[in-house]
């Protein structure tokens, strides 16, 4: 079997756990590498294998078979858009983009081309997100009436001076709070209501933000993402049945332990090896062999309604971004 040929724009973090992540599976390999700094570009291969390219536009036009955009927030939907323009499915990091406008394009262009192009909310292709949606299905824990889920990292302005600047969207929500409001869409969908409030840090970014969606039926998820201290980062889905406790970091591979109303207890524990950032890769591989234009595990549906919901929260909080305006 030929290997998937990946090409990554971007050399920071989040790239090199996807590369490190792809050794754990045969199939992938890095077959080229874009930055606007060759030298930069080329400590990424030196480690990791593929051409290094000293800008995006080289690396688009190369012999690749899927693009992985890993730039920072403000620049997923431009290397997004040069990729699809270019012939290239896309696999774009969480957030996919920074506002609804953007990601709309972005999906209007991936069908223009008629390519693939998936959002790399990572959490949804892991084991125990499947393993979650079976039990829902399965209706294990009777109806669900709550979802409690918090994402709290201490990530101080010194050592993460991204995350503090405005001009490259940052702050808790974008980065931090995506994840327990992809969570909530896995369970529950597109919220009917949206209760927003927010704290920020003294150079205009929401430090710390708790939402409320209500649904119908009198369900509700209750969720909160901050950057100021780490918090357990754990979520746990009530049911009529039975409550699912999902351990810390709920979003990565982890245990979870299953409770009826009968006393019955399940635990699944982890038993995963390495980041788990290789599963989109290896969906996204599938679906490009299977010829389809998006994943069932990610739809753009989601994406895009994640994208509006967040916008609603922003505006709810009073967050914007220099180059919005």
């Amino acid at each position: 079997m030929t290997d998937f040929r990946w090409g990554v724009i971007g050399t920071g973090s989040i790239a090199k756990a996807f590369a490190k992540d792809l050794s754990f599976v045969d199939g992938h390999l890095i077959a080229g590498v874009g930055s606007r700094s060759l030298e930069s570009a080329q400590a990424f291969s030196d480690q990791f294998g593929g051409n290094a390219f000293g800008s995006y536009e080289e690396l688009v036009q190369a012999d690749i078979d899927g693009v992985y955009v890993a730039t920072p927030h403000p620049f997923h939907s431009p290397n997004t858009l040069l990729a699809l323009q270019n012939g290239k499915p896309v696999l774009c990091e969480k957030p996919f983009a920074v506002n609804a406008k953007e990601s709309a394009a972005m999906i209007a262009k991936a069908q223009e081309k008629n390519l693939l192009l998936v959002e790399a909310m990572w959490s949804r292709f892991l084991p125990h997100y499947r393993l979650i949606k079976q039990l829902l299905q399965q209706e294990a824990l009777g109806e669900i009436k709550f979802l409690y889920a918090d994402h709290g990292q201490n990530l101080p302005a010194e050592r993460h001076p991204r995350l503090h600047i405005p001009e490259l969207a940052g702050g808790a929500l974008l980065d931090l709070g995506i994840y327990p409001i992809s969570l909530s869409y896995l369970i529950f969908g597109k919220p009917q209501r949206i209760t927003s409030r927010a704290s920020f840090t003294s150079t205009g970014v929401d430090e710390s933000t708790s939402i409320i969606f209500e649904y119908e039926a009198n369900r509700q998820a209750n969720l909160h993402t901050t950057l100021a201290i780490k918090t357990p980062c754990t979520a746990t889905i009530i049911g009529t049945k039975a409550t699912l406790e999902i351990q810390g970091s709920f979003y990565t591979p982890t245990s979870m332990t299953l409770k009826s109303i009968s006393g019955e207890v399940i635990n699944y524990p982890k038993e995963y090896l390495g980041h788990g950032l290789r599963e989109q890769a290896i969906e996204f591989a599938n679906l490009i062999k299977s010829g389809k234009k998006e994943s069932d595990l990610m739809t753009l549906q989601d994406t895009q309604s994640i994208m509006e919901t967040m916008d609603e929260i922003r505006a709810q909080i009073g967050l914007s971004y220099p180059f919005e305006n």
